[in-house]
């Protein structure tokens, strides 16, 4: 552990995990392989039902142990079943945890913070999205969350400077809150050289002279794709070689794909569809600019690692895009739907090689300075070995956490919502 703290033992509960995909999803499973790496003890409890295997116990791919409840429930009944095993979990397993890590609102929060809470445990929680703060405080159950998170989570850790906003007017105190971004494998996504990309546009069937945008994540209304392709339209009349390649699956796939054609656009808006995991780096690097409009994000993955990878990108003015993008550094920040601003700026950057190297270059570097999965795995033990302290001496029902000293928010140089 480079940190040369002593080892954790966690129960870290998510309603879901990987295969399913989402940020949340793939951050839990991130998180969860780096702290093994280091020689933590995690253990994951979600609930079943496909895509995940039919199995009480499984060894996911990258050696995270699962128990996964509730598998052939459907419905508020799976919820109930899950929140019930998470209980009996917790107390026939409280010998070998230290920790319980919630991740995701719902029926098994309310149920297992009272029990970790009585067994003595520390107790953190993260809040996976934008608007989750404010959804909370709209149902009885909700409000019941957020007020025993306040009284007895050591840390509601939190993705952006919005979600902050929203959990200070749901009622939480700003005490309790603490930045968390989400990891990325900086390793994994790297930018590739002139050979290796030409090989893959070879390989994805894209023109070794088109100029390519590229979209990952679901096909969903908080996406705001229909703007993005509306928007393509006008880049695509300036740059007849412009191409607009959206990878992923969702909701509203057949509603874009009705648009594309309304629009004119089949020629040069490619819909990839689903991809694996280990496929997405190769539609990043066949790239030469990343495109994310959404309405509604909390640390998006999709952008981070597209940073990664070298892109420069067009982006939504939201606080999870924000946090990430400074204008005419690492690319460039559009109004949410305004189709005339993301099609100048998309055009703008086709057009601008020098700038898009620059902005890749300056992107790679922030993620790599500042949200490789070491960095934020140091942000996770700093925290749990804080939580593990404030805890000790602690009984059942005990005094409320301390307030924050401060130290985790300013380790690294890095500030409480991103780098200084």
């Amino acid at each position: 552990m480079s940190s040369g703290a002593a080892p954790v033992s966690l129960l870290l509960v998510s309603h879901s995990y990987p295969p399913h995909l989402g940020g949340s999803e793939i951050e839990a499973q991130r998180v969860c392989e780096g702290l093994i790496g280091r020689g933590h003890r995690v253990t994951v409890l979600c609930a079943g039902g496909p895509p995940m295997p039919d199995a009480a116990r499984w060894v996911d791919p990258v050696g995270v142990p699962v128990r996964i409840f509730a598998r052939r429930l459907t419905g508020r009944l799976k919820d109930y079943a899950f929140a019930l095993a998470v209980v009996w979990t917790l107390l026939k397993e409280r010998r070998n945890y230290q920790l319980v890590y919630f991740l995701m609102q719902g029926v098994h929060l309310a149920a297992g913070l009272p029990v970790a809470r009585w067994l003595g445990k520390a107790i953190v929680m993260k809040i996976s999205g934008s608007g989750i703060p404010t959804l909370m405080s709209r149902s009885w159950m909700g409000r019941l969350e957020l007020r025993w998170l306040g009284k007895w989570a050591y840390r509601v850790m939190i993705l952006n400077q919005g979600i902050s906003g929203e959990a200070l007017a749901a009622g939480l105190n700003p005490g309790v809150l603490l930045w968390m971004p989400n990891p990325v494998d900086i390793d994994e996504f790297a930018p590739c050289g002139p050979g290796r990309r030409r090989e893959l546009r070879d390989r994805l069937g894209i023109s070794p002279g088109a100029e390519v945008v590229i979209y990952v994540g679901r096909l969903a209304p908080e996406k705001e794709l229909a703007s993005l392709i509306g928007a393509f339209a006008a880049v695509a009349s300036r740059r007849p070689r412009a191409v607009l390649i959206l990878v992923g699956d969702g909701p509203d796939r057949e509603s874009l794909e009705a648009r594309v054609r309304q629009l004119g656009l089949p020629a040069c808006v490619r819909f990839a569809g689903r991809q694996p995991a280990g496929k997405v780096l190769e539609w990043l690097q066949a790239g030469d600019l990343f495109a994310l409009v959404s309405s509604n994000e909390g640390f998006p993955c999709a952008l981070s690692e597209a940073m990664s990878a070298g892109l420069a990108a067009v982006v939504s003015d939201i606080p999870g895009n924000a946090q990430l993008i400074d204008p005419d550094v690492h690319g460039l920040r559009v109004p949410v739907c305004g189709e005339a601003r993301i099609a100048e700026a998309i055009a703008h950057l086709l057009g601008d090689s020098e700038s898009r190297a620059r902005m890749g270059l300056a992107a790679r570097r922030r993620i790599v300075e500042n949200y490789s999965t070491d960095r934020v795995l140091d942000r996770y033990e700093a925290l749990f070995a804080d939580a593990l302290n404030a805890r000790r001496g602690v009984g059942p029902f005990g005094p409320p956490s301390p307030a924050p000293s401060g130290a985790q928010e300013n380790r690294r140089g890095v500030g409480p919502f991103g780098p200084r």
